[in-house]
């Protein structure tokens, strides 16, 4: 009899923005040759780098380590308005992977702006998705991380502020700062959030998952901001949550004791990871993973293609 069983979440790992961007680059290799160069990381998984750089892709950290006329690829997170300037500005031909939902927020960035609105952005600032969302606009923009810094932040015209969120946020995460920029701009506009549908999908898995399981494992890097949400619902309902790179980063001590151990994924983390994981906890005394009901997603999203082609 096996000492514990195994349980995951569903829906879990890749995403469709995800999907769309791993597949515009493979696309792009296959159209155009290699090398093809990614500003920045294309999502957030070092496995799917590792894969990606097998078959041509280079990924660099500024527009300036593309040489003249190279093909760039914009990420997943999305650009801000001067990046997508400069690499026309030096003749780069560009493919624009951003995901449609990040995108859309941009246009709700623009348009609030464009109407003469202070744009309060709810996320992390040093985040790639938040960075290009904030360089849509030139000016009258602010980015809130937490609640204190939503009852210090100063606009123009308290009566003309709009807001927009992360896509990669928790809903706990950002109500009591809702709560606070709504009592400070009464007329606030926005919706409530701009949680994409697979970052709610995922975390709705993962507090289901928490009521059934001793402890959570969510496969996904350290610098994935939708992995670090995942452990921390699962740690705000009560359950021991472990973030996971791999099968590697699995310590057995963890294991002592529990009865049903639960697993997830990031939205950039391959199924294979979890595959490994599960074996990896079967060799330590796991049963047969068991699929947990829920949401089918069948969001699908075209790649994206060279710029005028």
């Amino acid at each position: 009899m096996s000492a514990f069983s195994i349980l995951l979440a569903s829906p879990r790992g890749f995403c469709a923005g995800v999907v769309r961007a791993i597949v515009t680059v493979r696309l792009c290799l296959e159209e155009h040759g290699a090398p093809a160069f990614v500003l920045h990381e294309i999502v957030h998984n070092r496995h799917v780098l590792r894969e990606l750089e097998s078959l041509g892709a280079v990924f660099v950290g500024s527009l300036a380590d593309i040489p003249a006329s190279g093909l760039c690829i914009f990420s997943a997170h999305g650009v801000s308005k001067h990046t997508e300037m400069q690499a026309k500005k030096l003749g780069l031909r560009t493919i624009d992977a951003t995901c449609p939902l990040v995108a859309s927020v941009h246009r709700m960035v623009e348009k609030y702006h464009g109407e003469g609105y202070d744009i309060i952005i709810i996320g992390h600032s040093h985040h790639p998705e938040v960075e290009g969302a904030a360089g849509r606009v030139k000016d009258r923009v602010h980015v809130v991380a937490n609640e204190e810094e939503a009852e210090k932040v100063t606009v123009k015209n308290p009566g003309k502020v709009a807001c927009v969120t992360q896509t990669t946020l928790s809903h706990e995460e950002i109500s009591g700062i809702r709560e606070i920029l709504r009592r400070r701009f009464p007329d606030l506009r926005g919706q409530e959030s701009n949680i994409c549908f697979a970052t709610g999908n995922r975390q709705n898995a993962v507090r289901r998952l928490a009521r059934q399981c001793d402890c959570i494992y969510v496969v996904g890097l350290k610098n994935s901001s939708n992995s670090n949400r995942l452990r921390e619902v699962a740690k705000n309902s009560g359950v021991p949550a472990f973030l996971i790179d791999d099968y590697h980063d699995i310590d057995p001590a963890q294991l002592v004791g529990v009865t049903q151990v639960g697993i997830t994924a990031g939205a950039s983390a391959p199924e294979r990871l979890v595959e490994e994981v599960v074996r990896f906890l079967q060799a330590h005394g796991g049963g047969e993973a068991q699929e947990m009901e829920g949401v089918e997603e069948k969001v699908c999203f075209q790649p994206a293609r060279l710029t005028g082609a």
